[in-house]
């Protein structure tokens, strides 16, 4: 009817995606996700529960849910599931005491019906740290060559200074482009 002629002529509206954003605590999450929103990113305090912003990138409007990564919040990830279109998992690439926990976490997330086929971003953040792996290893670390249900890409980043964010939501956005075609 009118609404559709109208959209024609304004153009296809904007496409929403729901986008959850995962990994221990302390990984760079709300970092990253504020540095997403171009907000400051001086003062972080940990999530308390989750914070949620709408990031317009590529002509899509992103819902980012950030979840805290707490141990104790970890068991309600799995709440927050539903209706996800991709999974962006964050690593703190210089807590290499953590790369077992943060593995376990993931391969047990990658096992939710809910996510089944949902492509994923893995974030090595902090990169800009000498003591940051560098992330073909954590990739490898973390088996991801085994993933054959789903796209998956790793991307180096430093969310406190934006290195490698953008790569990220360029990777974002073809999986987005592939979805329509």
């Amino acid at each position: 009817g009118l609404l559709s002629v109208i959209q024609r002529l304004k153009g296809s509206p904007e496409q929403e995606l729901r986008i959850v954003l995962l990994g221990l605590d302390n990984a760079g999450k709300t970092t990253l996700l504020k540095r997403l929103a171009s907000e400051e990113v001086s003062t972080i305090t940990p999530t308390q529960g989750f914070n949620i912003k709408s990031v317009h990138s590529h002509g899509f409007k992103l819902n980012v849910w950030d979840i805290g990564g707490q141990r104790s919040i970890r068991p309600y990830w799995r709440k927050y599931l539903g209706s996800t279109d991709l999974l962006i998992y964050v690593i703190d690439s210089a807590d290499q005491k953590r790369f077992e926990e943060t593995g376990q976490e993931l391969a047990e997330l990658t096992e939710e019906e809910s996510l089944t086929g949902v492509p994923l971003l893995v974030f090595a953040n902090k990169q800009d740290l000498v003591t940051a792996a560098p992330a073909a290893d954590i990739a490898e670390g973390l088996s991801l060559h085994t993933y054959r249900d789903r796209e998956w890409q790793i991307q180096a980043c430093s969310a406190l200074s934006g290195e490698g964010v953008q790569d990220g939501m360029n990777w974002i956005s073809s999986q987005i482009m592939n979805r329509k075609k």
